[in-house]
């Protein structure tokens, strides 16, 4: 036991060194006329160019939720532009602001594909983003910004939706160039009517796509702030949090095949 205790601590200093530190800065961008304040994390002290992931915030706009994720992908390894989709200092107060900014997005997905399209290209010009291996996460709001996104033809090796919605006025006409992996609460009372469009969308186009369920979880099930009551049909689900993380990961994996030399 012991044995094998060293041996898991040394493979994990071989992979992060002890130096190991992220290292975080807000970045002030443009779409158009729009200042816009996105936030960049990465891990310091490497010389490899790494796979880039884009972070799409939920329906309230570029907050702490948005930059803590960020961050945790930079922990593993991968450098991370946490998106600004709504103007720079702009967050909604409550549910009913929020709907209003979100709104905009869903009525005009030309728009929400421009806005998020300007963080991507912000991302790319973070120091050692290896162009070649670029990928896309979003939670609610934004994880139906990164489904549009793989829907545009944007030339990422993939997407995840966190408990974003799959409805869309302007389905895939072609086989889109990212995998796709939705992640989804099972009793989600606001997505589960689009559910089937989805799906169904996904074969038409051919898509390389998987769609994983959490029994039990509904909406917003990855953030703490949504509460513990999932009859009001948005709640925080730690299991499902947890598992949906790990999905992710294995689906990046998967498409980088990254090897973290420092």
């Amino acid at each position: 036991m012991k044995n094998a205790i060293l041996a898991a601590a040394i493979l994990f200093a071989a992979i992060m060194p002890a130096n190991a530190l992220i290292k975080t800065r807000a970045v002030e961008y443009k779409d158009g006329d729009v200042v816009l304040q996105g936030w960049a994390a990465w891990e310091d002290g490497f010389k490899d160019a790494r796979p880039g992931i884009l972070v799409v915030h939920e329906w309230k706009g570029h907050g702490p939720y948005a930059r803590k994720r960020a961050e945790q992908l930079a922990r593993l390894g991968y450098t991370a532009f946490a998106v600004d989709m709504y103007g720079k200092g702009v967050y909604a107060k409550d549910h009913e602001e929020a709907g209003k900014l979100a709104g905009a997005f869903f009525g005009d997905r030309s728009l929400m594909r421009r806005r998020a399209l300007a963080g991507l290209e912000e991302l790319r010009k973070l120091p050692f983003v290896d162009k070649s291996k670029l990928g896309a996460i979003g939670y609610c709001f934004g994880g139906t910004t990164v489904l549009e996104l793989a829907r545009a033809g944007t030339d990422l090796k993939g997407v995840a939706s966190f408990h974003g919605n799959l409805a869309t006025p302007m389905p895939a006409a072609e086989r889109p160039k990212a995998s796709i992996l939705v992640l989804h609460g099972a009793e989600d009372p606001s997505v589960n009517p689009g559910v089937p469009g989805f799906l169904e969308e996904m074969r038409a186009a051919k898509a390389d796509w998987q769609f994983i369920q959490y029994g039990g979880a509904v909406h917003s099930f990855t953030v703490p702030e949504a509460g513990s009551d999932p009859s009001k049909g948005a709640a925080y689900d730690k299991d499902a949090d947890e598992r949906s993380w790990d999905a992710m990961q294995s689906f990046f994996r998967r498409l980088f095949a990254e090897k973290f030399g420092k």
